[in-house]
């Protein structure tokens, strides 16, 4: 039945403007917005919806992977923008805030809203 639907993600943030800044101007993606709604246009036709929620809260786990083919580089150039990575309690990162203890080499850092996002490296 829905086998030839295009289907994409959404995700909900408390303030749009700060969402549409952040998305476009801090990670440099193309953004548009339409009925107070942003979209994410994303590399590989992969449209994401972005929507008002008042009363939002952060999502608990990574929404959004970035996969990148130098993270220290990714990573340097979004602190440079004024991106802090995050550090969880049991888990080691390194100085640059990447986890290199198996898997793939990942940071996570979040949005405005509080929101987890990642670049990895491919």
């Amino acid at each position: 039945m829905l086998g030839t639907a295009k289907a994409f993600s959404g995700f909900a943030v408390d303030d749009i403007a700060a969402a549409k800044k952040f998305y476009g101007v801090t990670l440099g993606l193309r953004v548009s917005e339409e009925n107070g709604m942003l979209t994410l246009h994303l590399a590989g036709d992969r449209d994401t919806l972005v929507y008002p929620k008042p009363d939002h809260t952060p999502a608990t786990y990574t929404i959004l992977n970035f996969p990148v083919a130098d993270i220290e580089q990714a990573v340097g150039q979004l602190t440079d923008r004024g991106v802090e990575f995050l550090r969880y309690d049991g888990i080691e990162v390194d100085e640059l805030g990447i986890f290199r203890g198996g898997g793939p080499l990942i940071a996570w850092f979040t949005d405005p809203a509080g929101n987890v996002l990642s670049v990895l490296q491919e």
